[in-house]
């Protein structure tokens, strides 16, 4: 599920569109009768191409962590015996798939970050162009929202958050607008925490927000510290030859896949699928998906 940011306010944002599709199923399925883990499902654009792939005595589990994702991809892929879905985190993977007895896996695929479908839905909180409450959670059952870190994180902390996971170069100088602000009124809306900043920074390639929506978005989920453990306990489940494939949508995300790819590689446990570096849409599909154009693959397979 792409986890794209949005980039101008007034970009009409298109249908929800699975990134590298069609590259995603070929470099993972190398066995069309194995076992298969789409450990984020979203609607299940992956899942449906992955399914394609396979024969009938081929099977694909589907994970998600929202249960309104989770609800439209089953009903997108009703009527396929050989799927089945689970409400989870990716980064408990391996305890859903031990508890299921669904081992050994021939493939595993991460398309990380958050779908289409979250930013254009207003109370999500996700969208920069539309007005919602500032949540941003995956997860209903996550106390932690955007607003909680906006109005409660001491302003240094908020600055720290900004730098690490936003990479934004202006995180003091944000950090200390949103203290300024919130000591007269909290902020309760994403436009409102959006029009802050239109007015802080100067407009750039993206939107002046963008990178400090991702970075809450990022501390809201834990998305890092549980990619890193997703990732890391999936690898020993794979069989020799089953792949480990992960789209990428930010260079926080690359950096943990890339580290850990190459260290695998290095030890002999596995190699480069096709080639060392990452894989991204062709010019085709950035002309349909505009959203795709951050979007970089790499893939592994087990030694």
């Amino acid at each position: 599920m792409p986890a794209t940011d949005e980039t101008l306010m007034s970009e009409k944002p298109p249908r929800h569109q699975s990134v590298l599709l069609r590259e995603a199923a070929r470099l993972l399925v190398s066995d069309p009768k194995g076992l298969y883990l789409d450990a984020t499902l979203g609607l299940g654009g992956h899942a449906q191409a992955i399914l394609d792939a396979l024969r009938p005595e081929g099977r694909l589990l589907g994970l998600d962590l929202d249960p309104a994702s989770l609800r439209l991809a089953e009903e997108r892929l009703r009527g396929r015996a050989n799927f089945e879905a689970a409400r989870a985190n990716f980064r408990d993977a391996a305890r859903e798939l031990k508890g299921r007895g669904f081992l050994p896996l021939s493939g595993a695929l991460y398309d990380l970050g958050v779908s289409s479908l979250h930013f254009e839905t207003a109370e999500r909180g996700f969208s920069l162009r539309l007005d919602g409450p500032l949540d941003m959670r995956l997860s209903p059952d996550n106390p932690l929202t955007a607003a909680t870190i906006v109005n409660r994180w001491p302003e240094e902390q908020l600055a720290l958050l900004l730098k690490d996971y936003g990479e934004e170069p202006q995180a003091r100088r944000i950090a200390r607008a949103i203290a300024e602000r919130r000591a007269q009124k909290p902020f309760e809306t994403t436009l409102e925490l959006a029009r802050l900043l239109e007015g802080l920074l100067p407009r750039g390639k993206t939107h002046q927000a963008t990178r400090t929506f991702q970075a809450l978005r990022i501390a809201v989920n834990s998305e890092l510290e549980n990619l890193s453990q997703g990732l890391e306990a999936i690898v020993p489940l794979l069989r020799p030859g089953g792949r480990l494939v992960v789209i990428s949508f930010h260079s926080l995300e690359d950096r943990i896949v890339k580290t850990l790819f190459s260290s695998l590689t290095r030890e002999g446990s596995c190699r480069f699928v096709e080639d060392r570096g990452p894989l991204k849409p062709s010019p085709e599909e950035l002309e349909r998906n505009p959203r795709a154009r951050s979007a970089k693959l790499r893939a592994v397979e087990k030694q």
